[in-house]
């Protein structure tokens, strides 16, 4: 079984940098719509309505969605891509995205349709993409199994038991 040549770096960056904006743009989607419930929990137990869920598990829900989606979006889209071995993509992709909406919380959380800043997501793209050319280096081919220098020495009859399989 051969192995599939690798791609070339500036191909294998163009990948990276469209894979990462899509996940970057997914993850905001799902992080503004999450914190848009817990907008919406918070104004509607302020007015007494019960909404069938707190503010606290919908931001919690916000921030977790978001984690566990970045990672996934890398690595299925690299994968769709036809690369292999997209792990320190992922790797720094998603501390990158947790650091970035650690550090841009607030502005979420303060109103409807805020964006984190855009200096921020560039970074996230830029230094996600720069990892996906961080690989391993090719195992090396396995050596083919030498043949035997001297053929086996036949079985002798006095050595044959009733579990030895004759010959």
């Amino acid at each position: 079984m051969s192995s599939r040549p690798r791609t070339p770096s500036l191909p294998r960056l163009f990948k990276a940098v469209v894979v990462t904006l899509i996940a970057v743009g997914a993850s905001h989607v799902v992080l503004s719509d999450t914190l848009r419930f817990s907008l919406v929990a918070q104004a509607s137990s302020a007015l007494g309505a019960p909404t069938g869920y707190s503010a606290d598990q919908a931001f919690t829900a916000a921030l977790m969605n978001t984690a566990l989606l970045m990672p996934f979006v890398l690595w299925a889209g690299m994968r769709l891509a036809g690369e292999r071995s997209p792990g320190a993509m992922v790797l720094v992709g998603s501390t990158g995205w947790i650091v970035t909406v650690w550090r841009g919380i607030d502005a979420l959380d303060d109103s409807f349709g805020a964006i984190l800043p855009l200096r921020s997501l560039a970074l996230v793209v830029g230094v996600t993409a720069l990892a996906s050319l961080v690989r391993r280096r090719p195992s090396p081919a396995p050596a083919a199994p030498s043949a035997p220098r001297t053929p086996p020495a036949p079985i002798r009859p006095e050595n044959v038991s009733e579990t030895t399989p004759a010959s």
